[in-house]
């Protein structure tokens, strides 16, 4: 059962930790009797109900590790097997075992526990690229099962994919089209695993090694157009609301600029004092995707150090730093309905997809929603409702919270209150649309849920976070305060900045990589192997270069790095 581990001074909740046991014991539909997991997003359910690992396996670690001795549940398994090799078992091939009837399903997903049981960081690596991970079981009957059971083959699954072949084409390089096709006609295969290798044939097979890999992480958008800052000069400067301001950018020397996809973000390098670490910040490009010109558009917030000096300090013909356009939150080009659902400075993202679907005068059904406060805390009125008159099938609704008395119900604003499930409801949104919010965490979460509720599919739902996004801590539950400078003496080494939590820090030899520095900074990260495999932590790289120890399996995205596995080579700046 999940017990509680102390582990790089944290707490970890985990049942990696499995003992033999005597007699017989129920194999039930979720799990085996007795048995549990720490972390049930990760691990257990139908699909991963048993754990299997293999006798000849662990003799295989006892020699390559030169550690011998292994105890019976020292992989963190289930059924410890005489047989069944994971270059032989296929996914949907069927067993008896005593009163119960299995299926597999999928191979292990590797994470950091199976290095922690091992006392090896490397494990969750190194089980993958030894063709070696292990593999899960579905329970198709209940039963009492025992050790000692024989264990019966009853079918073959279909198209005779091994564990070893299947594991390999998710997590190293190749995903061969035509293995990936065979993979989805195997129907005991899990969805999880159905869905990685549908993101991996939808890639574009022109983008090659590029791209990095889709079956593990999320999309990073286009690569971006040139590494590091470039200088771009204010060509005007716009008042767009009480609050909100908007810098045109354009180049130096004449050279075009890369044309962002709407919905897009560039990364302001800015140095308020001489000699002071810089300041990063991102913004929405908010205009036409143009290649002459970007704008972005910037709430002033209080005692805000990059958006007040932007304000007091810049003028016309000034220069600034600007990364290359980034991000996937961006427009898709189906031609189902597509529905725009921001808030305050949120607003910005959006407006660029609404340039770009009024410039191609779309004929998609739009819906443009969006809250504020007031008239006068309202930015691009105009700009928006000439934009939605271009859009055939265009419709607007504006809701403000804290309405004044010059403002005009029906022309300025359409309701009082605040965008919610019931705004939603009232309007009947097309729920087969593609729903794209920006806005506050608070209003991200509840809009979210909100269309959830009303059935519309979680792959249809995109957002955009300001900000440090969420964290991926499996089995670790824990409260972290806002980013800041690692305990301790500044190390002397490259400066590494994170460039949404807004901090930047001296690289010191005593982390191990880069994540291990953004943790100790509290930067919120998402991860599970801890060892360049699963690419949960795969991360945008804005400026400078890295190097890998140890190299990841399989490449990310061109533009992109692997923190869990990477160590600055002069300064950087990352996109956490």
């Amino acid at each position: 059962m999940p017990r509680e581990h102390s582990w790089r001074g944290r707490t970890v909740r985990t049942g990696v930790w499995k003992e033999p046991v005597t007699g017989r014991v129920m194999a039930r539909r979720l799990n085996i009797d007795g048995d549990g997991q720490g972390d049930v997003q990760g691990h257990g359910g139908e699909q991963r109900a048993v754990l299997v690992y293999q006798l000849e396996s662990y003799r295989y670690w006892e020699r390559e590790l030169g550690r011998p001795g292994f105890a019976f549940g020292q992989f963190g398994e289930n059924f410890t097997v005489d047989g069944l090799p994971d270059c032989e078992v296929c996914i949907g091939d069927r067993y008896r075992i005593g009163d119960a009837m299995f299926e597999v399903t999928q191979p292990r997903v590797t994470c950091y526990r199976v290095g922690l049981r091992m006392d090896e960081p490397r494990m969750a690596a190194l089980l993958v690229a030894h063709g070696r991970p292990g593999f899960y079981l579905r329970v198709l009957e209940e039963g009492l099962v025992g050790a000692g059971d024989e264990i019966v083959k009853i079918a073959d699954g279909a198209e005779r994919m091994t564990v070893t072949a299947i594991d390999a084409l998710l997590y190293l390089p190749g995903h061969r089209r035509e293995d990936l096709q065979r993979a989805l006609r195997i129907p005991a295969l899990s969805p999880g695993w159905q869905g990685s290798f549908r993101a991996l044939l939808d890639q574009p097979s022109d983008v090659g090694s590029r791209a990095g890999n889709a079956g593990l992480s999320a999309d990073p958008g286009p690569p971006a157009a040139w590494e590091g800052f470039r200088s771009l000069r204010v060509s005007r400067i716009d008042q767009e609301s009480l609050a909100v301001f908007s810098l045109t950018l354009g180049p130096l020397d004449g050279r075009p600029l890369a044309t962002p996809a709407p919905g897009q973000f560039v990364v302001l390098r800015l140095r308020p004092a001489p000699g002071s670490a810089p300041l990063l910040r991102s913004y929405s490009l908010s205009s036409a995707p143009e290649a002459d010109h970007y704008r972005i558009s910037i709430k002033v917030e209080q005692h805000g150090a990059a958006s007040g000096y932007l304000r007091d300090s810049i003028r016309v013909g000034d220069c600034l730093d600007v990364s290359a356009p980034r991000g996937a939150f961006t427009l898709k080009s189906a031609e189902r309905p597509a529905v725009l659902l921001s808030a305050g400075v949120g607003i910005t993202p959006l407006l660029a997809m609404l340039h770009a679907l009024a410039g191609a005068r779309s004929t998609r059904e739009v819906w443009w929603i969006y809250g504020a406060r007031n008239r006068a805390e309202h930015p691009f009125a105009r700009e928006c409702e000439e934009l939605l008159r271009q859009i055939p099938r265009g419709c607007r609704y504006i809701v403000y919270s804290q309405a004044s008395a010059s403002d005009s119900l029906g022309s300025d604003f359409d309701a009082h209150g605040h965008l919610g499930l019931d705004v939603l409801t009232r309007l009947a949104v097309n729920r087969e649309a593609d729903f794209y919010l920006c806005g506050p965490p608070a209003f991200l979460q509840d809009l979210t849920q909100a269309l959830l509720s009303l059935g519309v599919p979680g792959s249809r739902i995109s957002s955009e976070v300001f900000g440090p996004g969420s964290s991926l801590t499996p089995g670790i539950s824990e409260q972290r305060p806002p980013p800041h400078a690692p305990a301790g003496p500044p190390g002397e080494g490259p400066r590494v900045s994170f460039a949404r939590s807004g901090i930047s820090v001296p690289w010191d030899v005593r982390f191990q990589n880069l994540l291990d520095l953004a943790e100790a900074c509290d930067v919120p990260v998402r991860w599970s192997c801890r060892t360049g495999v699963c690419h949960n932590c795969e991360a945008g790289l804005i400026g400078g270069r890295v190097t890998y120890e140890p190299d990841p399996l399989d490449p990310p995205a061109s533009g992109n790095l692997l923190i869990c596995c990477t160590r600055p080579c002069g300064d950087v700046v990352l996109d956490l």
